[in-house]
């Protein structure tokens, strides 16, 4: 791949020097270059040909690093990252994984921050700007000039961000909040302070009541978003400026995004046929996956997750407290775009605020309703207070869907490794981790049903799981296996998943697995058979935020080895309470049982390919037996 002038770009000050015509050239080359990239790659597409010209004037007009700039969520940075000396991460094929996929300080000093997450941006601008201030008060002068924030307007419904702007008011001095307006989120919008600002759009920026000014902010408007030249003469006009001020961009999403052939199934699009090209605002952009003209089968989250909204919606004509919640992100996890529409008021999308949804799920159940809130393990963890406040403390009927749980290959802000210790550790909140789909919809039916209990979180299945599925014929259209599905016995009353099953009954070495490692402890069961003669023990855990005390201590009796394996954090997991649980039993028999623990480590891991990470970890069939090989033999 080349690119021309972008070649001879290696810091700010290249761009600094491009002539107008010049600027043009490179918009032209970068657009390019991302739809090539996207292609044969894969990533954040549309949100980063949405400000390919923003990001060319930001660097045209302003000095970074010493001029400081602050992504919102920072997927949206692949231009900036190519105008700051990363550009054949992005050129050059062999080199494609060299950056991730959002900012990082340890890439680049123009990278203030590592973010992946939402909202945070003027929150973080507004620290810098305050440091910067501060600093000037006493020597004069300081090592930061302008703070610039660019946030999209999905993100604005973070609550974290009107947090931010209510602050930037208050402190004042300069500060620059870029709103890049999209008209989208990765889905559609949704609230109330979208009116306001479609209205800001149709009058040029004239419109009242303005939100931006009702804060205290200077506020100015470029309806232009996608035009260089406009933004260049905007941004020169708010730079250096000694007060905050908004500036109010108008841009496109995916502007230039036309991929043929067919969409992959169960991604969203933009109300088109498959055969037509998705351009500008659309959902379907927001992620390329390499190749996307070819049909991929689902990946476990879209999978398990349109079963589970297949299973819910013949219940909503005659349950209307039954409602589906998605704090954005939906397609992300199978609530496809025809679910949606169907559902009609059973389903709501409360924007990119976690937080909100939580607390609007008790307050449903709390009313009568079944609210069902799904998002992705590594954005409950925004919900920690209301996890425990809001939910559990007042014993409301919610069922969490936790998608994307466990060790992935995905960038250091998105990891599901963290979501067991967090969740098991709330008092009254029952966890419950599935070993297939079946058992899935067994949980949710049991969840969502008339049963007295508290809040249930369901860590959905994973790659592992769907895999196991697929090579035993078990995993066919989620939507004719959810309509093919018929609910086990005993599913109202008392949570019937409290108990471990003994799958395989054994001696000496008992292995019991969690959820997704399921597949994992029954290979090991089988290979320690086949290749080693020993007759192990199968159990397996529908849950963690409990012990199975009965079960564990009848383990005790013919074992002189139990083996936990999990595929999250082994800090604060389910593994080292098993292992608490005989350490400080009473009975010698259970107090001098051995335990190995096999899941995580504590750590944040960037791009490590799952296979990586599982030797990393020893949570592979070879190294678990060779462990335990080793205990017996000791």
């Amino acid at each position: 791949m080349t690119a021309g002038i972008l070649d001879s770009i290696h810091s700010p000050a290249d761009v600094h020097a491009l002539s107008d015509r010049q600027l043009d050239d490179l918009c032209g080359e970068i657009r390019k270059t991302l739809l090539s990239y996207g292609h044969l790659h894969g990533g954040h597409i549309g949100s980063n040909l949405g400000v390919v010209e923003l990001t060319v004037a930001m660097h045209h007009v302003f000095d970074s690093p010493h001029d400081r700039f602050v992504f919102d969520v920072s997927h949206q940075s692949y231009v900036h990252k190519m105008l700051t000396g990363r550009a054949r991460a992005y050129t050059d094929e062999s080199r494609f994984g060299e950056v991730t996929g959002f900012t990082n300080p340890a890439e680049s000093e123009h990278d203030s921050f590592v973010l992946g997450h939402t909202g945070t941006s003027i929150s973080l601008a507004c620290g810098l700007a305050k440091t910067r201030d501060m600093q000037c008060e006493v020597s004069g002068h300081a090592d930061i000039g302008n703070v610039i924030a660019v946030i999209g307007d999905g993100s604005l419904s973070s609550a974290i961000a009107f947090e931010g702007l209510n602050n930037a008011a208050q402190q004042g001095g300069n500060l620059i909040i870029i709103i890049n307006d999209n008209e989208m989120s990765i889905a559609e919008d949704f609230g109330g302070m979208y009116g306001g600002l479609a209205r800001l759009r149709a009058s040029n920026g004239t419109a009242e009541p303005n939100i931006f000014k009702a804060f205290g902010l200077d506020y100015r408007y470029v309806e232009q978003g996608n035009d260089v030249h406009a933004l260049v003469e905007a941004l020169r006009g708010v730079k250096d400026t000694d007060h905050p001020v908004v500036l109010h961009v108008h841009t496109v999403k995916g502007l230039g995004f036309e991929p043929e052939g067919p969409v992959e199934h169960g991604s969203d699009g933009c109300n088109q046929t498959n055969t037509q090209p998705h351009a500008g605002q659309c959902e379907a952009n927001h992620w390329q996956n390499p190749d996307v003209s070819i049909n991929k089968p689902l990946d476990a989250r879209k999978y398990y997750g349109e079963m589970a909204m297949a299973s819910l919606e013949p219940r909503f004509a005659k349950e209307p407290g039954l409602v589906v919640i998605s704090p954005a992100t939906p397609g992300s996890n199978g609530i496809t775009r025809d679910f949606r529409e169907r559902a009609g008021r059973h389903y709501v999308d409360t924007g990119i605020a976690e937080e909100h949804a939580a607390a609007f799920a008790a307050g449903i159940a709390k009313a009568g309703g079944r609210p069902v809130l799904a998002t992705s393990a590594t954005f409950f963890q925004r919900t920690f207070d209301q996890l425990q406040q809001e939910l559990s403390l007042n014993r409301v009927p919610a069922t969490l869907l936790i998608f994307g749980a466990g060790i992935s290959g995905t960038d250091n802000t998105h990891s599901g490794a963290f979501d067991m210790p967090m969740f098991a550790n709330v008092p009254d909140l029952t966890c419950l981790a599935p070993a297939n789909g079946t058992q899935m919809l067994d949980m949710l039916a049991w969840a969502t049903g008339p049963s007295d209990h508290g809040t249930v979180a369901i860590r959905m299945p994973g790659e592992r799981v769907l895999a196991l599925e697929r090579a035993t014929d078990m995993a066919y259209d989620p939507i004719e296996r959810a309509a093919d599905y018929e609910p086990a016995s005993g599913l109202r009353g008392a949570c019937p998943f409290t108990h471990y099953e003994i799958v395989k009954p054994g001696r000496d070495v008992a292995v019991l697995g969690l959820g997704n490692t399921v597949p994992l402890a029954a290979q090991v069961i089988r290979r320690l058979a086949d290749e080693h003669g020993m007759d192990a023990t199968l159990a397996t855990a529908p849950q963690y935020s409990s012990l199975d005390d009965e079960a564990l201590t009848m383990l005790a009796y013919g074992h002189r080895l139990v083996v936990t394996v999990e595929d999250g954090q082994l800090d604060g997991g389910w593994g080292e309470k098993v292992t608490a649980f005989y350490a400080n039993a009473t009975d010698r028999r259970l107090s001098s049982l051995r335990v190995l623990n096999f899941g995580a480590s504590k750590e944040f891991t960037d791009r490590v390919p799952v296979d990586e990470l599982c030797e990393r970890y020893g949570l592979t069939c070879d190294a678990i037996i060779d462990r335990i090989r080793r205990v017996l033999s000791e």
